[in-house]
């Protein structure tokens, strides 16, 4: 399988995936900090944390599948949804929440 068919398989089975630089509980990079904050704050139950550093495949594979050179990256029900600023900005709006309850994401006392 290459490296596109193992990304295809993670965002098809997975309704929010998050590809970042370190995990959750120790993110690598402030960028990857922010993303995971803004989904706990969000309160998105369940998250695919992939980190880049551990898989240089990955690492470059994402970028090249979302036409997107910079790491975190959101995808929530297959679709790229973006990076911290733009996850954040859609956080302000209310727009990510609304997003991540409409996928399922989200438990029913959050949003």
């Amino acid at each position: 399988m290459d490296i596109q068919d193992v990304i295809r398989e993670q965002l098809a089975n997975n309704p929010v995936v998050l590809y970042m630089k370190g995990s959750p509980q120790f993110p690598q990079c402030g960028f990857s900090s922010t993303a995971v904050q803004v989904l706990k704050g969000c309160g998105v139950r369940e998250v695919l944390a992939v980190n880049v550093l551990a898989d240089n495949d990955i690492r470059q594979g994402i970028k090249e599948y979302s036409n997107w050179p910079t790491i975190p990256q959101l995808y929530v029900k297959g679709e790229f949804v973006g990076g911290s600023d733009i996850m954040r900005e859609m956080y302000e709006s209310g727009e990510l929440q609304q997003m991540l309850k409409d996928a399922g994401a989200v438990g029913e006392d959050a949003a």
